[in-house]
């Protein structure tokens, strides 16, 4: 899969980290860089895993379902990307829960925003696509998004949080639907 693909998804993905990002940085007392690299390295770190792990459970059922793929895959990145719409609108407020730079909250956050890449990496095994570069990509991306969000939470709260989100949902279902449209026009 070529860059033209992979950094869209690594975006799209990214978005719901971005999100938590922000509302993170919202509820800090007093950001610091090292919150800003905490909530990054978290993030990134369960980013680039998940597909990793969404991959290998995709290996393993590839050839049984060869000839869906894609199908697969565009359903996929189409539910993950509605979902994000969704929940864009049911969002709660993170000022009444614990500490988020608590490790133990910040797991749950990682675990909870990395699900949709566990997805990508079993869409990604569908398509054959090699893991490991697109992994990277994915984490990388999620990091400095994430390190972002946590700054630009402490400046401007939660003012654009949805729209992040369904911007995220918005790209990972256009995706889908070009992945959908090259294999049945090839």
């Amino acid at each position: 899969m070529n860059l033209q693909l992979v950094i869209p998804i690594a975006l799209a993905l990214a978005m719901d980290a971005f999100g938590v990002a922000m509302a993170t940085g919202a509820a800090v007392k007093k950001v610091r860089l090292s919150h800003a690299l905490i909530v990054g390295t978290w993030f990134g770190v369960f980013q680039a895993v998940m597909p990793l792990a969404g991959w290998l459970c995709g290996m393993t059922m590839k050839s049984a379902i060869h000839g869906v793929d894609h199908w697969i895959a565009f359903a996929l990145l189409t539910f993950i990307g509605c979902k994000m719409i969704y929940e864009s609108f049911k969002m709660e407020s993170i000022e009444d829960k614990p500490d988020p730079m608590n490790p133990r909250v910040l797991f749950v956050l990682a675990v909870a925003t990395s699900i949709d890449a566990l997805a990508v990496g079993v869409s990604f095994a569908m398509l054959a696509v090699p893991i490991a570069g697109p992994a990277v990509i994915i984490g990388v991306t999620a990091f400095l998004i994430s390190a972002l969000g946590v700054w630009i939470g402490d400046k401007l709260g939660r003012l654009f949080e949805k729209r992040v989100e369904i911007f995220g949902g918005i790209v990972l279902i256009a995706i889908g639907f070009k992945i959908l449209i090259s294999h049945l026009t090839a």
